[in-house]
């Protein structure tokens, strides 16, 4: 997937939810509410998922909470249920839980109340004021005036509250923004922030990278490598091998076709020592694999170069092929000319006709013949 593809994917889910949100919009002076579920976690953790639906429109979130994040909220010591009243206070607004609990989790129902002070306080700030599903979505992932305030510290301005949400979700906090500016990643977009956060692209695989001579790698190309595997162990894997000077375009190809270092070795051992990464990238294209590189030696044919390789598993030049014109005496038919008579359809089948018909036959009439359609 490329990194275009992978944003525009993103901004579609974006959008859905957004969409979904606001059919969900409840009625003027009836409270925000919906279903529960929470498992509680060895770790201290909790999962809590919410679900809300309003006729056909379903919305549903889960996500993982610390158990200190709610007031009232504690893990009993049995697997009976017990009631439980319990809130998760926001500087967007409250969301008030109710229901039972037992020491593995529970469930019930939930009402929501917004901020009318964080509401106030959006409007001084510039924003158009958020309807009530948005305020809510804001709640639940926390995008506080102190997080929109050190975004602002950081250069990023009235962020609009659709990228602050995305931003919070994916981990794109200030503390990531600082750290890639530690690194010498200054002013990036809000997109590839998230993008980055979204594929894993971390100021650790930043630093590790930069170990391995890649320094100025765009956000685009840090994406697009994690997308694709292009870690730092397949940098030192394929540099064991003798691909000392890889660009990040040729390690997201070998990636995306399969060059790996089990294929360059099994290469090596059929006698094809340095290969070049886009040699390897089309070999492995066109399925010129080992197996076909030793099976074509034994047909007789042991100095073909990769082009060459991959040139017959483009036109269909197989050992079968080869072997099958040894028998009818074709013994120094080069590369080329195998290539050329399957380009023009000389088949086993045409040229066993043709031999029983004209003795003296050459592989060059053979391809004249059928070009001219005799």
């Amino acid at each position: 997937m490329s990194v275009a593809t992978a944003r525009r994917l993103a901004a579609a889910c974006l959008v859905l939810v957004t969409a979904a949100a606001a059919a969900l919009a409840a009625p003027s002076g009836r409270a925000l509410s919906g279903r529960w579920l929470a498992d509680f976690d060895r770790d201290g953790s909790v999962q809590l998922t919410l679900k809300r639906r309003d006729g056909h429109n379903e919305w549903n979130s889960s996500d993982d909470f610390r158990l200190a994040d709610f007031q009232g909220l504690s893990v009993p010591s049995g697997s009976a249920d017990v009631p439980a009243r319990f809130t998760l206070q926001r500087d967007a607004g409250t969301l008030t839980f109710e229901g039972t609990i037992n020491d593995a989790g529970g469930s019930g129902r939930f009402t929501f109340e917004p901020s009318a002070e964080y509401l106030a306080a959006l409007a001084k700030l510039g924003y158009a004021r958020p309807d009530e599903d948005e305020v809510f979505s804001l709640a639940v992932h926390d995008v506080s005036r102190a997080f929109l305030s050190e975004l602002d510290g950081l250069g990023y301005h009235r962020v609009p509250l659709d990228d602050a949400l995305s931003m919070r979700i994916h981990g794109a906090d200030p503390d990531f923004i600082r750290a890639l500016d530690a690194l010498g990643y200054k002013g990036l977009s809000t997109d590839d922030l998230v993008s980055m956060r979204i594929h894993g692209a971390t100021p650790e695989y930043i630093r590790e990278m930069k170990s391995l001579g890649y320094d100025h790698l765009s956000a685009d190309d840090l994406v697009s490598m994690r997308i694709h595997g292009a870690t730092p162990q397949y940098v030192r894997d394929m540099r064991s091998l003798g691909y000392d000077h890889l660009s990040p375009d040729d390690l997201v190809s070998m990636r995306i076709h399969g060059a790996t270092p089990e294929f360059v070795r099994e290469m090596k051992a059929a006698g094809y020592e340095h290969v070049s990464g886009e040699d390897l990238v089309s070999m492995r294209i066109h399925g010129a694999t080992p197996e076909f590189a030793k099976a074509m030696k034994d047909a007789g044919y042991r100095d073909l170069s990769p082009d060459d390789l991959v040139s017959m598993r483009i036109h269909g030049v197989t050992p079968e092929f080869a072997r099958g014109l040894r028998d009818l005496g074709y013994r120094d038919v080069s590369a080329d000319d195998l290539i050329s008579m399957r380009i023009h359809g000389v088949s086993l089948e045409y040229a066993r006709k043709m031999k029983a018909r004209y003795a003296d036959v050459t592989a060059d009439d053979l391809v004249s013949m059928r070009i001219h359609g005799r």
